[in-house]
């Protein structure tokens, strides 16, 4: 459901290959013969739960109501942070690891919208695994990760704010996270509570999680929207209607999980099968991870990105245009704005 493997070398942007679905340069917007601003979004995976405001809005026609013709770009071999970046997407659904690398790297992206509050990755293991009460239990168990490079320093981060030693394997998962812990094939994985947990509960294989914040980690920008500033600038006008838009259809999606779903299906019937894993996933969206503790939905805040953003400085994760190290912690002002919010002043 979401992409955590890591962005591809940032030297690859001089090879860019982009499919002719979103090669319009997005240095101005296309306007249609009807009026309409043709704007684009590519999507990070098939559409799933973390996209619902963006078709709510699309079917209740919102954006069409703020001048806005919206093309949903499909995910493809091109991750969105590339075609943000290089200027042949105007937003894109992205994640706070995806725009720090990219951003400390010296690219054109910034997160503008946070689609989820809380953090949707729990560290989790078999629901019946006795002997696994803690993550310091986890020391000496087998991992199923995706082959991010962000993935060992925070395992091992919170397995020794747990108390354990933060030693483990890992092996690199080819099925879904629950299908490898209940198969034997690893002892601990990092899903997404809102997909891979209700999924593995809704097959009768229910799982444990550890919250990554009870243990000291940072909170999480698990679903975002980014854009570049060289669109932001020049278009600013269409990027708060089309923010307005995707807000409202958010808030509608935090307020009516079950008719947000019913019309995410209608809009995906060929990909969207499991009605009941999308209708418990949006109900379980709209409780917990939609809004903040102060009830705000969009909003990001600068204390959160600093925090992870030093996190992955501190474990060496963070290079240059130039695939060097950074010699210091980035400053994370510029990696994303509030600015374009319905709200903004």
């Amino acid at each position: 459901m979401l992409r955590r493997t890591a962005l591809p070398a940032l030297a690859a942007l001089a090879l860019l290959a982009v499919t002719t679905a979103c090669s319009a340069d997005a240095d101005s917007t296309a306007a249609a013969k009807d009026g309409t601003t043709t704007v684009t979004l590519a999507l990070d995976w098939t559409p799933n739960t973390n996209h619902t405001g963006i078709y709510v809005a699309q079917a209740k026609g919102w954006f069409k109501d703020a001048g806005i013709d919206l093309r949903i770009v499909p995910y493809g071999s091109t991750a969105p942070e590339t075609l943000i970046a290089s200027h042949k997407a105007d937003f894109g659904i992205s994640y706070q690891e995806g725009v720090t690398t990219a951003r400390a790297a010296g690219q054109d992206i910034t997160s503008v919208y946070a689609v989820t509050q809380k953090t949707d990755v729990t560290v989790s293991v078999r629901a019946d695994r006795t002997d696994i009460t803690s993550p310091k239990d986890l020391d000496g168990k087998t991992y199923a990760g995706f082959g991010a490079p962000y993935e060992k320093p925070l395992l091992q981060k919170v397995i020794k704010n747990a108390g354990g030693k933060g030693d483990f394997r890992q092996v690199t998962l080819n099925t879904s996270a629950y299908a490898a812990l209940y198969a034997g094939k690893a002892d601990f994985a990092m899903p997404m509570p809102t997909w891979e947990g209700l999924e593995a509960k809704l097959s009768g294989k229910p799982l444990k999680d550890f919250q990554l914040s009870d243990y000291g980690f940072p909170a999480i920008y698990s679903t975002l929207i980014a854009s570049s500033d060289q669109f932001l600038k020049k278009n600013p006008a269409v990027a708060k209607k089309f923010l307005a838009a995707v807000d409202k259809g958010y808030r509608y999606a935090a307020e009516n999980p079950g008719q947000a779903a019913d019309l995410l299906i209608a809009a995906n019937k060929s990909v969207l099968t499991n009605t009941k894993l999308v209708k418990e996933s949006s109900q379980l969206l709209a409780k917990e991870y939609y809004k903040g503790a102060d009830g705000t939905i969009g909003t990001q805040s600068a204390a959160r990105w600093k925090a992870f953003a030093d996190f992955e400085y501190g474990a060496g994760l963070l290079v240059d245009a130039n695939g060097k190290k950074l010699t210091k912690a980035p400053d994370t002002s510029t990696f994303f704005t509030n600015a374009y919010l319905p709200d903004a002043k």
